[in-house]
């Protein structure tokens, strides 16, 4: 059977704040561990209203503290933006705090527009092609310490945090499978290179020291509720959301609507149908049968859900009826 997790972007809402935000981000993974669902990962994301999880360490420090056992993770560390010492730092004091239960997913983009993206960097001298080389010190600094060592990372040496490579392009799967390493691709809102990206990471995939076979997991959008009509009407504020960060208005998430024709017109429609080409949306029997076919068609590992719903509880509903859908948990 194939592995569900979570991917939650910690939702601030129209009228509400980053502590609501952040207990919700919680809640929903105290919920998630109930269910059986594996993992729980949050986004970096920066100078946007509607995401609160920008400090990715602190949050996911946060909602460990909350679970027990559900694995928690980044998903992801955008590395560029740090130095690699300070992420195996912060991630080494993080499995040292919930060990066998830490994460650290990376990505080569921003998490941001550009001019964010140099504010964050105190010196112009990051650069995304330097991607590959920080992967390698950043799991260099997780092997145990030598001797003549000059510098490490404490916490963090020893530990072997698992690292991840993320993408939206094929460029992470080349690098995941050139260093055997298990790979995610964000088909939830990026699917146009999925197919591609997914062949060449497990056609050139390397055995490695960390994982001995490929093992992808892909991202979709999963919003269920009691009736299609409910679900989509619940969807619309993740299209919503979408498209004003596409039109440069990124704000809050909004609430949901009845008319999203009239809210966003035919270039947001465009948009999102190219975007969010991979989501499953509707009541129980339809949200089993759009997961029983992604995973048919994609053959992954695992798969990694994301859900953009206004309403704290109408997200827990969607995820506790795709848990049932899935055979992941009792019927609830």
């Amino acid at each position: 059977m194939t592995v569900l997790s979570v991917l939650d972007l910690s939702p601030i809402i129209h009228g509400g704040d980053v502590r609501q935000a952040l207990h919700g981000s919680r809640d929903l993974a105290r919920h998630a561990e109930r269910l059986g669902y594996r993992r729980f990962w949050m986004a970096e994301h920066h100078n946007m209203p509607g995401v609160a999880s920008a400090a990715t360490a602190v949050a996911i420090g946060f909602v460990a503290e909350g679970t027990s056992s559900i694995r928690v993770g980044a998903g992801g560390i955008m590395l560029p933006n740090h130095a690699p010492l300070m992420v195996a730092e912060q991630f080494g004091t993080l499995a040292a705090l919930y060990p066998g239960r830490i994460d650290l997913g990376v990505g080569r983009a921003p998490g941001t527009d550009q001019i964010t993206a140099q504010a964050l960097r105190r010196t112009l001298g990051g650069n995304v092609d330097d991607f590959p080389n920080d992967v390698l010190e950043l799991m260099h600094y997780f092997q145990p310490a030598l001797p003549d060592q000059a510098v490490r990372a404490v916490p963090g040496a020893g530990l072997d945090v698992p690292v991840w490579i993320l993408g939206s392009s094929t460029y992470g799967a080349q690098l995941a499978a050139m260093l055997g390493l298990p790979y995610a691709f964000a088909s939830h809102f990026a699917p146009a290179e999925m197919d591609s990206a997914v062949q060449i990471y497990r056609s050139r995939f390397r055995p490695s020291r960390r994982l001995a076979q490929p093992y992808v997991m892909l991202g979709l959008t999963v919003v269920a509720a009691e009736t299609d009509a409910a679900a989509r009407r619940l969807f619309t504020s993740s299209q919503q959301a979408f498209v004003n960060l596409r039109t440069g208005r990124a704000g809050p998430l909004p609430p949901p609507v009845d008319d999203i024709d009239a809210m966003v017109g035919p270039l947001g429609h465009a948009m999102v149908r190219e975007a969010l080409a991979r989501s499953v949306v509707g009541d129980p029997e339809m949200v089993q049968a759009g997961l029983q076919a992604f995973i048919a068609r994609n053959q992954p590992d695992e798969v990694m859900v994301t859900a953009q719903i206004f309403d704290l509880a109408a997200r827990l509903r969607s995820f506790e009826i795709l848990a049932k859908a899935s055979t992941l948990a009792p019927a609830v």
